[in-house]
This record gives structure tokens, C-alpha cells and sequence, in this order.
């Protein structure tokens, strides 16, 4: 790479894109990496504000920003994901399908510390659509010496996981236990049964059963463990999970002999939720505040039981950092911080 100035460059290839911006109106590539400079394109630079361009001249141990943009892109991208071509050194990854994106945010912040290469994602286990951005690849300078490459290349490549990748979400027989006396004798309308259908069929998921039960610790518990000899894959029990003498519904999840992960989350709206599981089975207890609050712990957990993951105790003590609802008068939920973690 040489700087020369644009008079004298005449019949020489640009080595980076330069983009010609309009305030308000538009931003568009005005010439690429490889064009070769006519005597036409002397002004058209000068307009740009160039006296003088970088033309290429290649170098062994150096790699353009666009070809080592695309490389890292390559690497960093793992199942789930595509990429873009490169412009200006970047080069963006999309979701192939919906799902949870994952983050290896450990590998990513050593990648991020190499100078001169930058990975930028959305936050670890987010859910996204096909065709969306989920992350972009940067190279600051024109080039990078081949080594950094090298070396990012090989943390993104660090078994057991891909630096980044999208999980598909799995269609699970789903079964749904409403409990309360008052819903049971029909004094008071159930409206958990339509929140949970709203909730769960983005995801795919198939309604194996549906029952509404008094609070007695005894028949939910055996409604749990039919639905699980039914075959369910999921199973919601909702309401009666407050500290009231009259909410069974912990006990009953206990006693339905499935093993509690936790009862109580660093979450707000949702401390009182628990998550247990019979055999491979989740199971999940959720307090009436769903009826009331849009956005709960609930749908921080759906998405990822639905790409088959398993929960554990220490995933649910990281939801501490944003788990924190600010309660917005207009929601804007995902695209907020609730529910965001730096952590793994």
C-alpha cells in the first residue's frame, strides 16, 4: 500500500472502498477496492475531499482489511449463520433461521483485545429472526498483519463451541396446568391459557393437555406426572406461588418428584418463578405477576428450553445484571436492557 496523490495516480488500483455521503440525503460506495483510476476519476476524488488515495501494492505479511474481515468471519461464524459480502472492511453475519444466538463473550473480549480487529455482536442468548445481523466483522486499518489474523482466527476456532452461532428453536409437547380454586369452580375467568398459547407457538410449540385444578398440592402433582407419561416435553404450572398459605403450587412441583433448580430469581417482575425438572422434562412454576406484566422471567427462560437447553442454577444467578424491568409506559422489550447479561 502506497499514498500518492490522486494527479499522479492515474491507471493505479484503489486499495479501499470510499464512500460519498450527502447530509440527509444518501450514503453510497463511490469506488471500490480494485477500480483502477481513470483521468476521469481525478475530480470525482477531489469532490470526495482527496488529494490523495492509497493504491494497492501488495505485501506478504500483510492482508487487505476486506479479504481479513471476511476471513474472520468465516471463523467466528459457527452453525446457524452466514455472511455478507465485505465493504469497507466489514463484513456483517446473519441468522439463517430463528432461534438463540449465542456468544462465547470470554473468547469474544480476546479477540477484541488483538489491535486493529473488531467483532461487535447482539447480547448472548437473544432471540432472532432469519436474515437478521447478529454481528459484524471490522478491520480498522487498510490491512493487518497476518499473525493477528492468525491469532484471532485460532480463538475463534476453541473447541467446545463456536465463538458464535444461532441454536434452532425445537417444536416440544407442551403441557399446561392452571391452578386455583377460584378458576376451578369458575368464580374467576382463566386467563393463563391464552397468555401461554401467545407466548409459547413462536417457538412451535404443540399442546399435548390443558387442565385447570384446585389447589391441592396432591392433584397437581399427578397432573404433572401424567402429562409427563403422556410424553410432554414442557410443562407449565402456573399461579400459586407466593408465599400465601393457600399457594401449594412449590410443593406440589416437589412433589411431583421433579428436582427444583431454583425457587426465586434475581429477576424483576418474576422473582417467585421456579424451574425443576422430571428426568429431561422441564417444569416450571409461574406466578400470577405474568397476567399482569408483559414482560416476565418467563420470557427470558421460554427461548432457551425451546432451543434445548438445559437450565442450571448458576444461568439464573447471572440474570441478576439487567434483570431489572424499568417498566416503560410504551414497551419496547426485547429491544432493551432487560434481560441483557455481558455474562456467558
Amino acid at each position: 500500500m502506497r499514498k500518492v496523490p490522486v494527479g499522479d495516480a492515474v491507471g493505479m488500483t484503489i486499495c479501499h472502498d470510499m464512500t460519498r455521503i450527502i447530509p440527509g440525503q444518501q450514503k453510497n460506495r463511490e469506488f471500490r477496492k480494485g477500480d483502477i483510476i481513470t483521468p476521469g476519476d481525478v475530480n470525482r476524488l477531489r469532490l470526495l475531499g482527496k488529494e490523495h488515495v492509497y493504491v494497492w501494492e501488495p505485501a506478504p505479511e500483510h492482508v487487505h482489511e476486506n479479504e481479513a474481515a471476511l476471513r474472520l468471519a468465516r471463523h467466528a461464524a459457527g452453525p446457524g449463520l452466514a455472511w455478507k459480502e465485505p465493504n469497507q472492511g466489514k463484513v456483517n453475519i446473519v441468522a439463517q433461521y430463528n432461534g438463540i444466538f449465542k456468544v462465547r463473550v470470554d473468547r469474544l473480549n480476546m479477540i477484541n483485545r488483538i489491535e486493529n480487529l473488531a467483532i461487535a455482536t447482539l447480547h448472548n442468548n437473544q432471540v432472532v429472526k432469519k436474515g437478521e445481523v447478529v454481528a459484524g466483522a471490522k478491520v480498522i486499518p487498510l490491512t493487518v498483519h497476518r499473525s493477528k489474523l492468525d491469532e484471532a482466527e485460532k480463538i475463534c476456532c476453541q473447541p467446545p463451541e463456536h465463538l458464535l452461532s444461532v441454536k434452532p428453536f425445537q417444536s416440544l409437547w407442551t403441557g399446561v396446568v392452571i391452578t386455583g380454586t377460584e378458576v376451578y369452580s369458575g368464580r374467576i375467568k382463566d386467563g393463563f391459557g391464552s397468555l401461554l398459547r401467545r407466548k409459547t407457538s413462536p417457538f412451535g410449540a404443540r399442546m399435548i393437555g390443558h387442565v385447570i385444578v384446585p389447589d391441592n398440592a396432591n392433584v397437581i402433582a399427578e397432573e404433572i406426572r401424567y402429562l409427563v407419561n403422556e410424553g410432554a416435553e414442557l410443562i407449565l404450572v402456573t399461579g400459586g406461588m407466593s408465599v400465601d398459605p393457600d399457594d401449594v403450587t412449590p410443593m406440589a412441583i416437589r412433589a411431583s418428584g421433579a428436582d427444583v433448580v431454583f425457587y426465586g430469581a434475581p429477576v424483576l417482575p418474576g422473582s417467585m418463578f421456579m424451574l425443576a425438572y422430571q428426568g429431561h422434562v422441564p417444569v416450571c412454576g409461574i406466578p400470577a405477576g405474568a397476567l399482569f406484566n408483559k414482560v416476565t422471567i418467563l420470557d427470558h427462560i421460554l427461548p432457551r428450553i425451546f432451543a434445548g437447553e438445559r437450565i442450571e442454577r448458576e444461568d439464573i444467578v447471572q440474570m441478576g445484571h439487567g434483570g431489572l424491568c424499568q417498566n416503560c409506559l410504551v414497551c419496547h422489550y426485547p429491544n432493551c436492557t432487560f434481560g441483557k447479561t455481558t455474562m456467558v
